[in-house]
This record gives C-alpha cells, sequence and structure tokens, in this order.
C-alpha cells in the first residue's frame, strides 16, 4: 500500500498507483468558529474516512471577520453561514479598509488551528488550506449580491480595496507556508465569480486573475496545490491555462456534475489532475449504488488518468455515513 503522500505524488507524475485516490471535504459549522474545536473535528473525520488529503475548511467568514463582518450558523445543508453585517457600505469604504497583518485575531486564530492538526496528522497526509480568493473575500465584505454592481459602477475604489486584501492575503500565505509548525503541502484556493453570469471576461481579467497571482505567489512552490473554481458557466479554459492561473495549480476541481466541461471533455484540453466526478445532491440524497454508479462513470470519462475521486465542491454535512463509504470501496477496488 502507498501512503496518501506517495499516492497523491504519483498521480500527479501521470504514474501507477495502488489504487484511485480520493478526497472529500466539508464544512464543520459550530465547530469551525473555535482553532481548537476545528482542529478536533477535521482530526476525526479524517480517522474515521483516511482520505488522501485533508483538506481544512474554516468557515468563509473568518477571513473578513478582522474587518469587522458578522454572521450566524441557520442550518444550512452545506455547513455555510449567513452573513449580517457587511463592511462595504458605499464607494468610500473600499479605501477605508486596513491592511491585515497574520497576527490579527481571526487571521491568527486560522494558523493556530492549522499547528493543532498538524501536530497530530500523520505526515504522510498531505494537508491543504482553504484560501479565498481576493475578489471572493470583496464579495463577502460588500455582499455577494452587490459586488458586481460595485465593480460595474465603483471600479477604481474596488481595485483600491483589492489592493487592500490581496496584501493581506498574501501576507497571510507567507505566514502558513513558512511556518514549520504548520508545513502545508498546498493550498486549496477558490476562485468565485469567474462566472459567464456574473462577470465579463474582461472584468475578470482586470478584478480577479491579476490579484489571483499576486496573493498566491508564496504559496506558488508547493506541490499540492488545488484550485477550486465555483459555480457554473466558468471561464475554465481561460483560467487553467498557463498564461491563468493553471501554471499555479497541478490539481482543478470543479462542479463538473452541474456545468461543463465534463471530465471528458476538460482531459482533452488539459494534463491537470482533475478532483470531481461525484455530485453533491448524490451523495447527500443518493444511495451507495447512485454513489458507485458516479463513480464509474467519472472512472470511464478519465481512464482514472491523474484523476481523484471527489465532488465538486463540499460535501453536505447531511450526506450519509454509507454515502462515503461506498465511495471509499469504489477507490479501493480501482487497481491501477
Amino acid at each position: 500500500m502507498l501512503s496518501h503522500r506517495e499516492r497523491l505524488q504519483a498521480t500527479l507524475c501521470g504514474e501507477k498507483t495502488d489504487q484511485l485516490p480520493i478526497a472529500l471535504w466539508r464544512h464543520f459549522p459550530v465547530d469551525d468558529q473555535s482553532p481548537e474545536r476545528l482542529a478536533a473535528a477535521t482530526l476525526s473525520y479524517q480517522r474515521v474516512y483516511d482520505f488522501d488529503l485533508v483538506k481544512v475548511t474554516p468557515s468563509s467568514s473568518h477571513f473578513c471577520k478582522d474587518w469587522g463582518i458578522l454572521d450566524q450558523w441557520e442550518g444550512s445543508h452545506e455547513g455555510t453561514r449567513r452573513y449580517t453585517k457587511w463592511v462595504i457600505q458605499k464607494p468610500g469604504d473600499w479605501e477605508k479598509l486596513p491592511l491585515l497583518e497574520p497576527d490579527a485575531p481571526h487571521l491568527a486564530g486560522l494558523l493556530s488551528g492549522l499547528r493543532f492538526i498538524r501536530a497530530d496528522l500523520d505526515l504522510e497526509t498531505p494537508m491543504l488550506q482553504t484560501i479565498f480568493s481576493p475578489l471572493a473575500q470583496a464579495a463577502y465584505l460588500v455582499g455577494k449580491e452587490n459586488i458586481v454592481t460595485h465593480i460595474r459602477k465603483y471600479p477604481e475604489a474596488v481595485l483600491k480595496g483589492l489592493e487592500t486584501i490581496t496584501e493581506t492575503s498574501k501576507r497571510f500565505i507567507e505566514a502558513l507556508v513558512f511556518d514549520k509548525n504548520i508545513s502545508p503541502d498546498g493550498i486549496f484556493y477558490s476562485v468565485q465569480q469567474a462566472q459567464a453570469s456574473l462577470l465579463t471576461p474582461e472584468e475578470y481579467d482586470r478584478f480577479g486573475l491579476p490579484f489571483d497571482k499576486r496573493s498566491i505567489e508564496p504559496a506558488a512552490n508547493l506541490w499540492c496545490n488545488l484550485l477550486h473554481l465555483h459555480g457554473q458557466d466558468l471561464y475554465f479554459n481561460n483560467i487553467i491555462d498557463e498564461s491563468g492561473l493553471g501554471s499555479y495549480f497541478p490539481i482543478i476541481n470543479w462542479h463538473d456534475r452541474d456545468t461543463p466541461p465534463t471530465l471528458e471533455k476538460a482531459r482533452m484540453q488539459s494534463k491537470h489532475v482533475f478532483c470531481g466526478g461525484l455530485s453533491r445532491q448524490t451523495m447527500n440524497l443518493g444511495t451507495p449504488e447512485d454513489i458507485k454508479k458516479e463513480a464509474e462513470e467519472a472512472f470511464a470519462q478519465t481512464a482514472g488518468d491523474r484523476f481523484i475521486l471527489g465532488t465538486g465542491c463540499v460535501v453536505p454535512i447531511t450526506a450519509p455515513h454509507g454515502n462515503l463509504i461506498a465511495a471509499k470501496d469504489f477507490v479501493a477496488s480501482i487497481k491501477k
């Protein structure tokens, strides 16, 4: 049996492995409000399912709470929280955002939680920290329904805010990467606005891509970086191209069951490792037989080449234990 690290490294090189790798991650609501409880919940989840990587999933608000946003837990099946207070109320507020250092209370809490996890996690199990793109954080600060309006009505103000968010993110990633008590194997980088229903390609190229590149630069040499493209009607080809973010991320994850491209078509365009194949709805409402069927279809689309079985985003917190086990049983049955 290969270790998780060996299995993923072989997959990234396009080499044969003992079995198909798998990675399923989820939110831990309520627990994610405390570094200690989030660490304990993450480690417990990994002990039960023994996935090939641990993706640490704090609440999205933790990256912006030091700027003053508020949210609350209301029972979402995805484990996400509803925002109750935004920081950006008018265009001038973008320019007032203070630069945050990694020792800001909530950012420091994220680093502390990672140290707890690393202290108890087998070094042969890769650990990835979630990072939200500067534009995604900007949407949290002003409200997702308001970010496009601000981009189109107050572009210069938004750009100034993005400068502050990007420098804050870059400093946090630097602290993360160079902390010997964390030693992350990669970052899980979430891009959420690269969707045709939200922005034009030109708008993403101005308000998204350059800030993405700057913020993730400190993590460019990590071996297990994973890019998550969130949403529908993605600018997929442009983003995974070498001139986009493709050179920073060997692994690409998107809602392949819900939006183009399919795994099969994406494989024709790219040699990246793909993570996906399972529908979140099926994980939540399906049966173990349904999970096996989707996994078989995903394997057929990729021939198991440079492929990690996973979902397009977080596994619902209401997904049955048996469905997660069914996914584990499937990869164990695939000998590569």
